[in-house]
């Protein structure tokens, strides 16, 4: 029960929201996840200590970030800091949810909450004020590019939730990014819902510093004939775990995930993904990789979902990994759950090293061994550095990762 104390501690019962409340008593029964099941089985429980052991912050800390300042073209956000929305309706057709909206949305989603399964949300919620909910409407197709951050503050855990509806026929660009300082720990919940037609290419890149902690949980609906792409990229953190759970509701729609988490030194990184399929001509295209190097530890377990509704689905899954070091470990576990008997649905996973015989081609050729493996990586990241939705000029995560201690 201590993190339940540790909440109390930090706000009156008086202080709480209805949300809260509801999340805490769901967490009396079970105030830490199963260590047991499938979804916790393999988590650091030292590590995972330490995410819980900082002190809550419901105070939005200072932005300081360490990418570049947003351009003319590209409009930008801050979780905890809402003067821009005002700018922005004013210019654009996205306008900021009433407290009413999301309260109305956010409780029909806890109804659905299992303890075990829902164990980071349930957090997340009961450690979100109004103040660190930041919930937005978007309509139309003419939208400049949209960049929204969250961050943690030194030697405390923040919690940030962001609510996203996309109206039908929207089509939209947008990357978040999850920023944690040093001896933190950072609780980021995300829901989009997307409408008939509509479109959402999603980038996520989280990015720590020493010591750091992240939770990052993404709740995705689709309805018919909307398109889903998210690309996601997770590195520098000491403990991380991205939890993605996609929903088409109705079938008829389109996803397409690329993602990557990257660990060095004792680290660990992990993701799982669970993507349910709910109507017929359901598409899905997935790649998960993962980079372990040092004594670190990356893990990536998913399932793909095909109940008898979800007919003619075409579904493909894999993990590619990639071994740095005889100290490092990767757990892999791509999985089917089909019971419809007419789908094209695929898995696999692979894990290796660096080729040798690449690297001796290269250094032949009077390219020095770190040289060559640059190149090497430069290779494997692209792929996924590619799908994310951002402009080279002003990212460069690949630079950012071949140069990262």
């Amino acid at each position: 029960m201590e993190i339940i104390e540790k909440i109390k501690t930090n706000k009156s019962i008086d202080n709480q929201t209805e949300i809260q409340k509801i999340c805490l008593d769901k967490l009396r029964s079970r105030p830490l996840p199963n260590p047991k099941s499938e979804q916790w089985r393999l988590a650091n429980k030292s590590k995972f200590s330490n995410f819980l052991d900082y002190p809550v912050n419901e105070k939005n800390p200072k932005f300081d970030t360490p990418f570049p300042n947003t351009s003319k073209s590209t409009i930008r956000l801050v979780i905890g800091n809402n003067c821009q929305i005002n700018l922005i309706e004013k210019n654009y057709s996205i306008q900021q949810l009433t407290q009413d909206e999301l309260d109305k949305y956010i409780k029909s989603q806890i109804f659905c909450f299992d303890q075990n399964e829902n164990w980071s949300d349930l957090l997340n919620l009961s450690l979100s004020n109004a103040k660190n909910i930041l919930g937005l409407k978007i309509n139309g197709s003419k939208i400049p590019p949209i960049e929204i951050f969250s961050h943690s503050s030194g030697n405390s855990l923040n919690a940030k939730t962001l609510v996203i509806f996309l109206e039908k026929n929207c089509d939209v660009e947008l990357l978040q990014v999850n920023l944690g300082k040093e001896n933190s720990s950072l609780s980021q919940l995300t829901y989009f819902c997307l409408e008939e037609n509509s479109s959402l290419n999603h980038g996520v890149v989280s990015y720590g510093e020493n010591r750091s902690n992240l939770l990052n949980s993404l709740k995705v609906i689709q309805q018919k004939n909307s398109e889903y792409n998210l690309g996601s990229l997770h590195f520098k953190f000491d403990y991380a775990r991205f939890e993605i759970s996609i929903k088409q509701s109705d079938g008829y729609a389109k996803t397409n995930i690329k993602g990557m988490q990257v660990t060095k030194k004792d680290e660990q990184i992990s993701t799982y993904t669970k993507i349910e399929f709910n109507g017929p001509n359901g598409f899905l295209d997935q790649i998960n990789k993962s980079l372990a190097d040092d004594e670190s530890h990356a893990i990536f377990e998913g399932s793909i979902i095909v109940p008898k509704i979800a007919q003619k689905t075409d579904a493909s899954q894999l993990s590619r990994n990639l071994l740095l070091s005889n100290l490092a470990q990767i757990d892999t576990k791509p999985q089917l759950e089909i019971i419809a008997d007419d789908v094209k649905c695929k898995h696999g996973a692979t894990i290796s090293q660096l080729n040798e015989d690449e690297l001796f081609y290269m250094r032949s050729r009077g390219i020095t061994l770190p040289e060559a493996s640059k190149l090497q990586l430069s290779s494997y990241f692209q792929e996924i550095i590619s799908f994310i939705p951002i402009s080279k000029d002003r990212w460069d995560l690949l630079d950012k990762l071949l140069n990262e201690k």
